[in-house]
């Protein structure tokens, strides 16, 4: 069956050509169209513009097997006291939506207003994008899938506005829309994407303006450009589900028709996180982990992950692991001590330990809980725990839940450690330590450390997440790089990084490993890992036994990799794997992220709470399976990166 569109367009002449005074469309039944025509008409010479010298109306047949049907975008709405609150508002929508200078787009809103359509923006570089610049964009061919024909004889601002939001966020790599209706009686304007939905922002301009305007905000190849436009301009799209229009609340809050929103303080969270460029977002791969990896829709070389020796998706490993889910199912059932145990698990505790020359070895779900587990079960209140300022956020929380006294000393200062510790000596204590650091990459000075633990009585831990695999000839870890006979009192690590799997672990003598069996919470009420990524772990050991080779090529190519980077003027020097590349600014290493994904290199941008705040930095971590081309690109991409954003305001 053939639908209608029913498009009115009103202007009139003007000393400077032609004045866009209305404009409506509908799609709707044969039998509606000719009261649809005679409310569009009565509309056009009715509006708040004024008079129009000249209105046309085209009607098209629509196929309804054509129409594509999407669903309306989540509504909400937020009010603020004035004009200028709204734009602040609007800016940190945009902000929030990945857009790179929110500020520029807002000021080129009046430019937009003299279009008859939208200014299509690159989201990044503010180029304009629309073929015609002086009509704009259009988005036309859409309608509200249950909204009654009737219903044309009244603007309804909201209801449009909706329609054409949800399509236009629908449309191939636009990042966002902002708008301001060009009505003089309509103050409301909005700010809509697919991950903000439409979020109505009560006031954006003062009472009886007649200025507005729309922007598109486009990221991606421009030779996907011609699909964003055909789909904008001429794809037949019908939006169900159109929710009521909600109402405004407090200024800068979420509100709902039905009564307050009682989630309205976390929108106020959210923004606030946004305004400072301390909001994180995930990126989705669509491809397992390797050197490359094809990440929302493109291939990118990955510099942001901790799988040091390429091993996850190595093939031994994961044939291994999937002979194990077929022998033993996909899940353990329950904790180790009630449901009982698999041999692996058993298998791979003893391997762990030999690896670390321990005595006995406990598997944890995650590094976290292995953290936690240990910290909470050794220490309690009375006793003392000194730990590094810099130490990983698990140590952290572990030494919190004790409740015993936390003594922190300064970032490998071995001084203030030993000046702290005889403080205290006689107490029952710890000293817990990262060995190697994960935002800055530097490592322990573990001799030190272990000598000032054994001289004043206290226990020694050292966390090997970022170590197993990379540190040592043969990737044993810190004390291996040390040349050390002795390991520390406790060693945690983690089976998800050098690795290739999941789960955390903890060497040490028998005693302690009987002890947490029977008190470290986290591994007593949690269900054991299932077969799968433990026999993944067996496997990936036995690699790393067999191919110490990989160790050096991970070490070689992050030595290589700081030496291009230096080149260039950055500095760049690491004992790990992990390569901090300092910015100072939160919003710059944002900017100088996205910059260098958009040209195919993926890092991570850290910023506070991972890191103290002015201390933003991106975050490189080298792989061994990295290939020398690659590394030395990289380097130059993120050494222009880093000097243009430096070289922003």
């Amino acid at each position: 069956m053939n639908l209608f569109s029913v498009k009115m367009r009103a202007s009139r002449r003007t000393r400077d050509g032609e004045e866009h005074i209305s404009g409506a469309e509908r799609i709707v039944r044969a039998g509606d169209v000719p009261g649809l025509v005679s409310a569009l008409v009565s509309r056009a010479q009715n509006h708040g513009k004024g008079r129009p010298d000249f209105t046309n109306i085209k009607i098209e047949a629509v196929p309804e097997s054509a129409c594509l049907r999407l669903p309306a975008l989540p509504v909400r709405a937020l009010d603020c006291a004035d004009p200028a609150e709204g734009l602040r508002l609007a800016a940190g929508l945009l902000a929030r939506a990945g857009v790179a200078d929110p500020q520029a787009v807002l000021a080129l809103l009046r430019e937009a207003g003299g279009l008859r359509g939208a200014m299509l923006l690159d989201a990044d570089s503010l180029e304009r994008l629309e073929p015609d610049k002086r009509r704009g964009v259009r988005a036309t061919c859409m309608d509200g899938a249950e909204v009654a024909a009737a219903d044309a004889a009244g603007k309804n601002h909201y209801q449009e506005a909706m329609v054409l939001a949800s399509k236009v966020a629908h449309a191939p790599n636009i990042l966002a829309e902002i708008c301001i209706s060009d009505d003089p009686d309509y103050v409301t304007g909005y700010v809509a994407s697919r991950e903000l939905g439409y979020v109505r922002i009560a006031r954006m301009k003062t009472p009886g303006s007649p200025e507005g305007g729309r922007i598109f905000l486009y990221r991606g190849p421009r030779a996907e450009l011609a699909a964003t436009l055909d789909f904008i301009e001429r794809r037949p799209v019908l939006v169900e589900n159109i929710p009521a229009a909600p109402g405004f609340g407090a200024p800068g809050a979420s509100s709902a028709p039905a009564g307050p929103d009682k989630w309205a303080f976390l929108d106020e969270r959210l923004e606030r996180l946004s305004a400072g460029g301390l909001r994180r977002s995930i990126r989705e791969m669509g491809s397992a982990p390797g050197s490359r990896v094809r990440c929302e829709g493109r291939d990118v070389l990955l510099l942001a992950s901790n799988d040091y020796l390429g091993l996850a998706d190595d093939a031994r490993v994961k044939a291994r692991a999937a002979e194990a889910l077929a022998a033993y199912g996909a899940g353990s059932g329950g904790s180790r001590l009630t449901t009982g145990a698999l041999e692996l698990h058993g298998e791979l505790e003893r391997r762990l330990a030999a690896l670390k020359h321990a005595e006995a070895a406990l598997l944890f779900n995650t590094g976290y809980m292995a953290n936690v587990g240990v910290i909470t079960a050794l220490c309690g209140k009375g006793d003392v725990i000194f730990s590094d300022e810099l130490n990983h956020a698990s140590i952290i929380d572990g030494c919190r839940q004790s409740r015993a006294e936390i003594v922190v000393y300064r970032h490998n200062d071995m001084e203030d450690l030993e000046a702290r510790a005889r403080l205290h000596a006689g107490r029952r204590g710890l000293i817990v330590s990262d060995a190697v650091f994960s935002m800055d990459g530097d490592v322990v000075p573990l001799p030190e450390l272990l000598r000032i633990a054994d001289r004043y009585g206290f226990l020694s831990m050292i966390d090997e997440a970022h170590a197993t695999g990379v540190l040592g000839a043969t990737g044993r870890g810190a004390a291996e790089h040390f040349g050390l006979a002795a390991a520390p009192d406790v060693t945690v690590g983690t089976l998800s990084k050098a690795l290739g799997s999941e789960g955390g672990f903890v060497c040490g003598n028998a005693r302690l490993i009987e002890y947490l069996k029977n008190s470290a919470r986290s591994f007593i009420f949690s269900t054991a890992l299932s077969a799968a990524p433990v026999a993944a772990a067996l496997e990936a050991l036995d690699i790393l036994c067999r191919e110490p080779e990989r160790v050096r090529r991970l070490q070689e190519n992050t030595a290589f990799f700081c030496a291009r980077l230096r080149e260039g003027g950055v500095a760049a020097r690491s004992a790990s794997a992990i390569v901090p590349l300092i910015v100072g600014d939160e919003k710059k290493a944002v900017d100088a992220a996205r910059e260098l994904f958009d040209a195919g290199l993926y890092l991570s941008a850290i910023r506070y709470p991972s890191v103290p705040r002015g201390a933003a930095r991106l975050r490189a971590a080298v792989r061994a399976d990295h290939a020398g081309e690659d590394l030395a690109e990289a380097a130059r991409l993120i050494v222009l990166a880093l000097h243009q954003v430096q070289e922003k305001p």
